[in-house]
């Protein structure tokens, strides 16, 4: 066994990671139903890596996503923080009012009520559904979630364990107030939160056999940051030996602001510095515009609803870690190719000379259709990078790519064989003239393209097919079609390990040096209120130099001279 855990850090961090997770249920349900797809029947992926077996204590056998999800009090919306499957008392420790003797003001809101899909998963499982009424019903939910969502439990179709929901206990703030690595500094440590939160994680990793690492999620836009940089610290104690993939989330909502303040810089600088310090690999995902990107081509993306955005992320998410869970098979497989676990990709993209452990995530959903004179440009040109802040068609020939491509189709009804996805892509590379190769060119490749779940959000637009094929002319007039209309979909995506990603960095040492080390710094009272010394920036400081000079030798040299 090869198990990942996943970690889920903060409000947007957890609408990715509900979306990640519908995928995964989507997967099951189709691998056993015996009038599905083939392609989803013999998908040849170990859905073991993710989830746990389990029962109830009424001996009802259980399979759930091996997580801990980690947010606010009350971001929960209808959803249990016991989740529904097991009707156990709650063990976590009681709020602090229970040891207050003086006067207690209670006040109460009215409970949510679940939303027309929360509502038909009940009555599924009470088997009260009515067949005749079901594609009425379907249109009426998808039309729901698509204006009305707004927690991330209000789409999620998975069932939870026990263990995998925690909300912060005391904490009762509202998301945009939690705006700051400053105010989440000490939250992590305070009433015995950090140590109820590795308990959950413990049980998950004890009962593993091999755990092959710990993917982790974090919604780094505020003080969840230093929540998640609090508990990678601990991690790291006492799992010494596996490795953490860190993605840093971040909604366009959450970079609406024109102008970034002076607190705004010195916060993505800290929080880069301590969250990286702390894992293998370390990938930030987050454009602040969706819309306004080579990712909207095909798709009809609002930058203000994280429902929508966090669909795209959590597709690539989904794609980027399927080699992880493909089967091990011949090379000679018709289903999928290049299997790997996390520690080779961490050493394929690290390990190389460069201690870069920075990587670029591009996507392309849906990937282009492998056919006529096409094949050797779009599949690269069609991948958009979900990292903020790099250089577009920069030449690096020390890079470090891994491709993983899902479901590809040769022509708009036919799918790819995997020795025709390998042509392709090498064909790509060849034809990229514009750029040198990279020194190391990896690709995993799956027959199984991403199944479109039933909440999944009306984003494509009308030259997308069921398939998710690229269509010659508008299928539809409706600019906004959904999982009714498109069932499945190719996504391509690409780690690169590359000096693209050196604005990135250099962004945040600047900001740092300039706004939080320099004698006068504007930022000083900012980073004092927050408890960082001087000395604890200037190691920092050091810290993101290394990353910056691993990728550009050019500037060791002239910070010497300097």
């Amino acid at each position: 066994m090869r198990e990942i855990v996943t970690i889920q850090v903060g409000e947007f961090a957890n609408f990715v990671g509900s979306h990640f997770w519908n995928f995964q249920d989507e997967l099951l349900g189709l691998a056993s139903d015996p009038e599905s797809d083939p392609i989803f029947r013999s998908h040849n992926l170990d859905m073991d890596v993710l989830y746990r077996s389990g029962e109830t204590l009424q001996g009802v056998a259980t399979y759930t996503p091996r997580l801990v999800s980690v947010n606010l009090k009350g971001s929960l919306g209808t959803m249990s923080s016991r989740g529904t499957l097991y009707n156990e008392g709650s063990s976590s420790r009681s709020d602090s009012s229970t040891t207050w003797f003086g006067d207690v003001d209670t006040q109460r809101s009215e409970p949510r009520k679940r939303n027309l899909f929360l509502q038909s998963l009940y009555e599924e499982e009470q088997k009260v559904g009515k067949e005749k009424a079901k594609e009425i019903e379907d249109k009426d939910i998808v039309g729901c979630l698509d204006e009305g969502v707004e927690c991330w439990t209000d789409f999620s179709k998975s069932h939870y364990h026990p263990q995998s929901l925690y909300e912060l206990n005391g904490l009762w703030m509202d998301s945009q107030d939690f705006n700051n690595y400053g105010i989440g500094k000490d939250v992590f440590s305070e009433a015995s939160r950090g140590e109820e939160i590795c308990d959950r994680l413990r049980f998950f990793v004890e009962e593993c056999d091999h755990i092959q690492g710990i993917k982790f999620l974090v919604d780094d836009s505020g003080g969840f940051s230093a929540v998640a940089a609090d508990f990678l610290e601990n991690m790291a104690d006492e799992y010494t030996n596996v490795p953490v993939l860190l993605y840093s989330v971040r909604s366009p909502m959450s970079q609406m602001s024109p102008k970034k303040t002076v607190t705004n810089k010195l916060h993505d600088a800290i929080s880069f510095s301590r969250l990286s310090s702390f894992c293998k690999l370390f990938t930030p995902i987050g454009l602040p515009s969706l819309t306004g990107s080579k990712a909207s081509k095909f798709l009809n993306l609002g930058d203000e609803k994280p429902y929508r955005s966090s669909a795209v992320y959590a597709a690539a998410l989904h794609s980027s870690t399927i080699p992880f869970r493909m089967q091990p098979t011949s090379s000679d497989s018709s289903e999928v190719s290049n299997s790997m676990d996390v520690n080779t990709l961490v050493q394929l993209l690290t390990g190389r000379g460069r201690q870069n452990i920075v990587s670029i995530l591009d996507s392309a959903m849906p990937a282009p259709t492998l056919a006529g004179k096409q094949l050797e440009n779009t599949l690269l040109t069609s991948l958009q990078a979900l990292t903020p802040e790099v250089t577009e068609d920069v030449e690096d020939d020390q890079a470090v790519e891994s491709m993983c491509i899902l479901g590809a189709l040769r022509s708009e009804d036919k799918e790819a064989l995997v020795s025709e996805v390998k042509n392709a892509v090498d064909a790509s590379y060849e034809q990229a003239t514009t750029k040198g190769k990279p020194l190391i060119c990896n690709l995993s490749v799956s027959r199984c393209p991403l199944p479109v779940p039933l909440p999944f959000p009306s984003i494509f637009g009308n030259l997308v097919g069921r398939k998710g094929e690229i269509l010659s002319s508008p299928v539809s007039d409706s600019l906004f079609r959904g999982s009714l209309d498109v069932h499945s979909i190719p996504v391509a995506t690409r780690w690169r390990s590359s000096s693209a990603v050196l604005p990135f960095l250099e962004t945040r040492m600047g900001n740092l040096e300039k706004l939080g080390i320099q004698w006068g710094a504007m930022g000083s009272d900012v980073v004092r209120a927050w408890g960082f010394g001087r000395e604890e920036l200037q190691e920092m400081r050091e810290n993101l130099s290394k990353m910056v000079s691993e990728l550009n030798p050019q500037f060791l040299e002239s910070s010497d001279s300097d």
